[in-house]
């Protein structure tokens, strides 16, 4: 969970409760999927996710049922993505832990996947939840294409900034604004609140993946829990990296292209590294994750005062200062 306990603070025991539902949705009498799914559950992530949907909620007027089903939901969709995510990436790890492909195989983990995301479908409909399906669906689509465009420009390796700010906003942004939107409405009918949380969430997700593209050249793997130049071994061209390319003499930056195209060793990502701190790529980006975090604070303007309005602030906050 967010360790961060003043933000959590406003609705830390909704988030115990969310945890026993959440459980309890994903609970099968197949002794196979009970046994992963549970090793699932037990090495949760931060919970970023169901925080948002529970204080947008909050800010809105109060926490429903609807509000858990909801958080329950945007959970489910994520923790299925980051399963098939890691049979796709053919990864080993999670969190520190062995994937689920890499103890049963990956025919396995995509069926536990299937059945993770099936089951937030199936709670959702049961709660007749539609409006919330509607918008989640929406978020899968933006997913979906954000992912594919990041894969065509990798292998074209030309990203230039408008496309690298599309592929954050559907990849990252869109899951963020929709559990803002889903907990807002869980919570009222007001469209002025729903669309200032949507737009909260859209922002806090492009500051957030900005931040984390920036910390991929900062740090070390013990601190910020993945290696570093991992996005370089990929040969993902982030907004630090475009920057500098877009400041660098021309021959500076065929030097560097090189260094991609060939393969990115340690050596390779320390020269990087170097190249996008003389040219200004982690000052830029860290400006323009700032911005974003203020655009964040100033859509929730339309709200009333509140404890949950004040953590949603601090949230858009932690997510440019953070260090993991």
């Amino acid at each position: 969970m967010l360790t961060t306990a003043f933000i959590v603070a406003p609705v830390k025991q909704e988030l115990a409760e969310f945890e026993r539902r959440f459980r309890h949705a994903l609970s099968s009498n197949i002794a196979l999927v009970d046994v992963v799914v549970r090793y699932i559950v037990h090495r949760k992530g931060k919970r970023v996710r169901p925080i948002l949907v529970l204080l947008s909620a909050g800010a809105c007027g109060g926490i429903t049922d609807a509000t858990f089903r909801g958080a329950a939901l945007v959970e489910l969709l994520h923790t299925a993505t980051l399963v098939h995510d890691d049979v796709v990436d053919d990864a080993t790890t999670r969190r520190g832990f062995a994937s689920v492909n890499a103890i049963w195989k990956n025919k396995i983990a995509v069926l536990i996947g299937d059945y993770i995301l099936s089951r937030g479908l199936l709670l959702s409909l049961e709660g007749n939840d539609f409006t919330a399906l509607r918008i989640t669906s929406q978020a899968v689509r933006r997913m979906s294409e954000g992912e594919l465009l990041q894969i065509q420009k990798t292998r074209q390796l030309n990203t230039d900034e408008a496309t690298y700010f599309r592929i954050i906003r559907d990849k990252t942004a869109s899951l963020l604004s929709t559990c803002c939107e889903i907990g807002a409405r869980s919570a009222t009918s007001d469209e002025t609140a729903a669309r200032a949380l949507r737009d909260y969430g859209e922002n806090l997700g492009i500051a957030f993946q900005i931040r984390d593209d920036i910390l991929d050249f900062l740090g070390t793997e013990s601190l910020i829990g993945k290696p570093i130049g991992g996005d370089l071994k990929e040969k993902k061209f982030t907004l630090p990296l475009i920057h500098a390319f877009s400041r660098a003499p021309a021959k500076t930056r065929r030097s560097i292209l090189r260094l991609l195209k060939d393969g990115v060793d340690r050596g390779a990502i320390r020269t990087i590294a170097a190249f996008v701190k003389e040219y200004g790529g982690i000052d830029y980006a860290t400006a323009k994750a700032s911005a974003y975090s203020d655009e964040a604070v100033q859509a929730l303007s339309p709200l009333r005062p509140s404890p949950y309005v004040a953590s949603l602030e601090r949230f858009a906050r932690y997510v440019v200062e953070r260090t993991k």
